[in-house]
């Protein structure tokens, strides 16, 4: 079975910097993979240049057979390929339900609608504060808008950069939660986190970078049976 995601032998950087070094992944229709490593591996690099904000030097992102390489943001949303970026940027100065508009504003602008009442079913507190402006919202407030924006545009794949950075322990809960609803309705998750724990007790794969090159993919159970994976690459 093809993957819905294919990211082959990725190359990429900034400048001359090279941060990605020959990167293969692969996220199934309906999968969460935990995308595992520590600060500087590579991780938002790659989800940048999958989404079309960084170009590819080289290699080859594959998107339901489509290639997606180096095309504009605006097609990769169409195709239904949706990032929720580190540190949610919201904008702070609009409402709730104007920064969830924006999210269908390239994808299901026809049903914007229905998608908001889907947002406020999934958030009941983004409902009640829907002319609130986003600004004024607490932290865990604003990473409810920020997903369920990207909610609005009907992802096939969500990618999640850093959802729990800056949440209580208890929110993170709530995310996590929430983030396995998703799956089980059938959505695909590229998870990209620094709770190792958390992600790997949900996800069915995991890939773990290190200085710009896959380490490891497998499953979680094979990535936590082995000392000397979790030592090197996790810190555990």
């Amino acid at each position: 079975m093809s993957a819905l995601l294919d990211v082959q032998a990725l190359r990429g950087g900034y400048g001359r910097v090279e941060v990605l070094r020959g990167v293969d992944l692969q996220v199934q229709a309906g999968e969460i993979v935990a995308l595992l490593g520590s600060n500087g591996a590579g991780k938002t690099t790659l989800n940048a240049i999958v989404s079309g904000l960084v170009p590819a030097r080289s290699g080859r992102v594959t998107f339901d057979g489509a290639d997606l390489t180096n095309r504009h943001y605006k097609e990769i949303v169409e195709a239904g390929l949706i990032q929720v970026p580190e540190g949610r940027r919201i904008f702070p100065n609009l409402s709730v339900r104007e920064n969830l508009e924006l999210g269908a504003f390239v994808r299901a602008r026809r049903r914007r609608a229905t998608n908001l009442e889907r947002v406020f079913a999934t958030f009941p507190t983004l409902a009640e504060r829907v002319a609130q402006k986003a600004g004024t919202m607490s932290g865990g407030e604003q990473q409810m808008l920020a997903i369920g924006r990207g909610l609005m545009a009907e992802p096939r794949l969500l990618i999640l950069d850093e959802p729990s950075l800056g949440l209580s322990p208890l929110l993170v809960e709530d995310l996590f939660a929430l983030i396995g609803r998703l799956h089980a309705e059938g959505l695909a998750v590229l998870l990209v986190e620094q709770n190792v724990a958390q992600s790997l007790a949900i996800a069915q794969r995991a890939v773990v970078l290190e200085n710009g090159l896959q380490r490891f993919a497998g499953t979680p159970a094979e990535l936590l049976g082995s000392s000397e994976l979790k030592r090197a690459y996790l810190g555990l």
